[in-house]
């Protein structure tokens, strides 16, 4: 078990060249989770209806059963493996992952969220410089950093251990005033259940309160029942669990993300802050 010391976490915003090691964790802890949306949507009653009708048509073409059973099975997966990357992208936007986190390093590069355990510690955090590949230099970009870029960009803030990457949440772009969205929260297998994404999460809230934020979404993938737990623990409700009025009008303004058929693939939760 890999030890963690809350206290010497350096919660920053991304730079570029972490950006592999963001798309990384990405990788390691989505493992699994397109699947489970799959067979989340293979299970719905509508969809089986509609397989067995597909089924039945093939039944008098192929003459085998298990044919006309095991194709518009194989060939809906097939549909959901190559669309649902496009229709989920970073959960809750619309945009691709990949252009998400390579569009995000831009602005303001010194910005650290507060760590509350190193207060309590009276440790300082310390983070090395980042790694650099020999032979290469660094180049910079062509493009004007502005304000309207940063915030069209939304923003990603990475958990840094003495240089290494340990987790990472993602804050979507300010579409509403007040209002600020968590579209994505990953943390290395080797650092789960140690408070990181905890501590990730509610220095994000502080930051966003000081900013003038009122509510905070999160959206987590619909079959994630660790997602759920763990946001309902730091105090987030699920949209559309109460019937208040202003309830109401925040269902029409934040929709969770749908695939196939518009079956849902996001659960969303929200907290005031």
């Amino acid at each position: 078990m890999v030890r963690l010391e809350l206290d010497q976490v350096v919660m920053r915003r991304m730079r570029e060249e972490d950006i592999e090691a963001v798309k990384a964790l990405i990788k390691e802890g989505c493992e699994g989770t397109e699947n489970r949306l799959i067979l989340h949507i293979l299970t719905r009653p509508l969809c089986l209806f509609i397989l067995a009708v597909f089924s039945s048509v093939l039944r008098c073409l192929v003459h085998s059963f298990i044919l006309a059973l095991a194709i518009p099975v194989f060939l809906l997966i097939v549909f959901l493996k190559i669309t649902m990357p496009r229709s989920t992208g970073v959960l809750g936007s619309s945009r691709p992952y990949w252009d998400y986190v390579g569009s995000s390093n831009r602005g303001t590069q010194d910005e650290t969220l507060q760590n509350p355990y190193a207060r309590i510690s009276g440790k300082t955090p310390v983070t090395k410089p980042p790694r650099r590949r020999l032979g290469t230099k660094e180049k910079e970009s062509a493009e004007k950093i502005t304000p309207e870029r940063e915030q069209t960009a939304g923003q990603v803030w990475v958990a840094d251990c003495e240089g290494d990457i340990l987790g990472c949440v993602f804050r979507e772009s300010e579409s509403r005033a007040g209002v600020r969205r968590i579209c994505r929260l990953v943390v290395g297998s080797w650092y789960r259940r140690r408070g990181l994404g905890r501590l990730l999460v509610q220095s994000l809230e502080q930051k966003e309160s000081q900013r003038g934020a009122d509510r905070i979404y999160a959206h987590v993938p619909y079959p994630s029942k660790v997602g759920e737990v763990f946001f309902r623990k730091l105090g987030y409700l699920q949209l559309g669990e109460q019937t208040d009025e202003d309830d109401g009008e925040e269902l029409k303004l934040e929709r969770p993300e749908r695939g196939f058929l518009g079956l849902p693939l996001t659960k969303v939760f929200y907290k005031d802050l």
